[in-house]
């Protein structure tokens, strides 16, 4: 009984931080079912690494169904961006990046209020580290933390990448969709730098799936 309140306890609070995400998701993305999108690439990526022998001890059946719960939550933080930066249709000043770049924090210490709480499910955990990680780089050119390499959560790493594919392949309010073709390249050319190497291999390797996810939705 009390492992069957928890539970419902616990799927509440995720309906009401997803519903805070689509909230954030409604603000500055015009095309709808981007928070499924980037949920099916992150699903996709992490089987695909596990059957290519990556991490095979952390992508668990468990690990995977948590990312797949927490990948809508990565740009929660946006809520506290103004409109008038979110839906600006040309590149940001300075100032104006600086302001966007604070999305990843915010949206961070939401979720470390709600985990000081003492709730302390994996997905929520993971949640923050996809929303606090998910602009760092592997290089350590990203933010907000300057993270590098495996210091990295790879859940965030993985994220990055499907952020990044649907970012390329969709229309925002400074440009066009990219077509598939062009942003896998794209995607290939940033493999050390931008992306984690691994993570860049097991996506291409199954790209025409990924090409399937977006044409589907």
């Amino acid at each position: 009984y009390n492992q069957l309140r928890r539970s419902e306890r616990d799927e509440a609070q995720h309906a009401t931080i997803l519903a805070l995400a689509r909230l954030a998701e409604q603000r500055d993305n015009e095309t709808g079912k981007h928070l499924e999108r980037v949920s099916l690439y992150c699903k996709l990526t992490a089987e695909g690494m596990r059957a290519d022998g990556h991490h095979r001890d952390v992508i668990t059946d468990s690990w995977i169904r948590d990312l797949v719960r927490a990948a809508p939550l990565h740009d929660i933080g946006k809520v506290g961006i103004p409109e008038a930066i979110l839906l600006k249709p040309g590149k940001l000043d300075p100032t104006e990046w600086a302001v966007m770049k604070t999305h990843a924090e915010i949206g961070a210490d939401c979720l470390r209020g709600v985990l000081d709480d003492g709730r302390r499910q994996v997905s929520l955990q993971m949640s923050l580290d996809i929303a606090e990680c998910h602009h760092e780089r592997w290089d350590g050119s990203g933010y907000p933390r300057g993270l590098a390499g495996s210091a990295i959560p790879l859940s965030a790493r993985i994220l990055a990448l499907a952020d990044v594919y649907d970012a390329l392949t969709t229309v925002r309010p400074y440009k066009q969709a990219w077509t598939h073709e062009r942003a896998i390249e794209w995607i290939a050319s940033v493999a050390g730098s931008h992306l984690d190497p691994d993570v860049v291999r097991s996506f291409l390797a199954r790209a025409p799936e990924a090409d399937a996810i977006r044409a589907r939705l």
